[in-house]
């Protein structure tokens, strides 16, 4: 099956597209050029090589999807009683539990887009976009074929997809947003559960009265607050129990020059040292919280991600937004907070048609409960969720 009039032409840098292709295919709240030309400076290469497929209609370019390739550790997604396993058989067999991956999205975005032109017919661009990408793998050596992180409605036209090309679905680690429809802090806190609006009350409470915090807004930090974020932040990415991406200090330096960047700074009064902060992208209607970093030689009765969360609150509904997406992992303060859970999808398939059976078996018992503790206690407490939401 083919797509008439559909065809794909792959680049290597965001550089070598339209502009005005990618502002019309990744309007805010998206992540569009800028993210991917940061992703380009930062020197991420040992890890990613970034590609993107342009979308063309009767030779006219229509569409962009993003794209990276990389050695993916099977073990990120294996239930936790095959991970010490998978990461010893990955030892022997490196080509099967890390299998050279050809990604269509973005290594970091909090959700995968393929970004078309409005009046595109999405299922015919898309099945072209599977056909060149399953070329392309087979340029780049790739094995394994990824559409990564899709909500809806994308995920309903991967569904369709999937049924003519292979490809198998795997559920994946939601992303989080908390909307703010009416714009106050206190209609944030009146949509927030009963039970959960108190907690929260009592730690913000329980925090004040053990140290006196200055929130700082910052843009275009100096090498001496970049030294500072950095170490913030490798001390959480070090805690972290689930890693994609490993960020280094040029990310932050690159990143810090957007415009659409912002830092949101905690520091001890006292000493006027950073304990804790938050980066941000102001998107319009939308605010991405995109990584945090803690000082966790504090005590933990300074609650310190719960009184960074209450200065983004703040500083969204100064900026107007609606929203607040928070991505993925650390979902146990994030449910605390008030996010709703958002079902991303990836679809998959292996070249080799033995691996994508044991594959295509394999997800089927890939689910949110096996992919992270917190979400397996949320789900034991609201029984059903995830089927019902997962095309929602």
């Amino acid at each position: 099956m083919s797509a008439p009039g559909f065809s794909v032409r792959f680049v290597q840098s965001e550089s070598q597209i339209d502009p005005a292709l990618w502002d019309a295919c990744f309007a805010p709240p998206l992540e569009g050029r800028w993210w991917y030309s940061t992703l380009e400076q930062c020197g991420l290469e040992d890890q990613f090589s970034f590609l993107y497929g342009v979308l063309h209609r009767d030779g006219i370019p229509v569409g962009v999807a993003p794209a990276f390739v990389m050695d993916f550790p099977v073990a990120l997604v294996a239930p936790p009683a095959l991970q010490r396993g998978i990461e010893g058989l990955g030892r022997m067999f490196p080509s099967l539990f890390f299998p050279r991956s050809l990604f269509v999205g973005s290594p970091c975005a909090d959700e995968g887009t393929v970004g078309m032109l409005r009046g595109v017919d999405s299922r015919s661009a898309l099945l072209a976009l599977q056909q060149a990408l399953e070329t392309q793998a087979r340029v780049l050596g790739a094995a394994l074929l990824v559409w990564k992180d899709f909500p809806a409605p994308q995920a309903a036209d991967l569904e369709w997809l999937a049924k003519r090309r292979r490809l198998f679905r795997v559920a994946s680690f939601p992303g989080t947003i908390v909307e703010l429809p009416v714009r106050s802090k206190d209609a944030y806190f009146a949509a927030l559960k009963g039970s959960r609006r108190h907690a929260l009350r009592k730690k913000l409470r329980r925090s004040a009265a053990r140290v006196d915090i200055r929130v700082e807004i910052v843009q275009g930090p100096d090498g001496r607050t970049l030294d500072a974020l950095f170490g913030l932040f490798w001390q959480t990415y070090q805690k972290a129990t689930t890693r994609f991406e490993k960020l280094n200090r040029k990310f932050f330096e690159v990143v810090a020059a957007r415009p659409e960047s912002h830092f949101i700074l905690l520091r001890e009064r006292s000493s006027d040292e950073m304990v804790a902060f938050m980066l941000c992208f102001d998107l319009g209607s939308r605010v991405i919280n995109k990584f945090i970093g803690i000082d966790y030689r504090r005590p933990r009765d300074w609650l310190l991600y719960f009184r960074l969360w209450d200065a983004a609150v703040d500083w969204a509904l100064s900026r107007g937004a609606d929203a607040i997406q928070s991505g993925q992992t650390g979902y146990a303060p994030k449910i605390e907070t008030g996010h709703r859970l958002v079902p991303l999808t990836n679809y998959c398939a292996h070249r080799n048609r033995l691996v994508h059976a044991i594959g295509r078996a394999f997800a089927r018992h890939i689910t949110w409960s096996t992919l992270d503790d917190d979400l397996a206690r949320f789900l034991k407490a609201h029984p059903g969720f995830e089927l019902s939401r997962r095309f929602k």
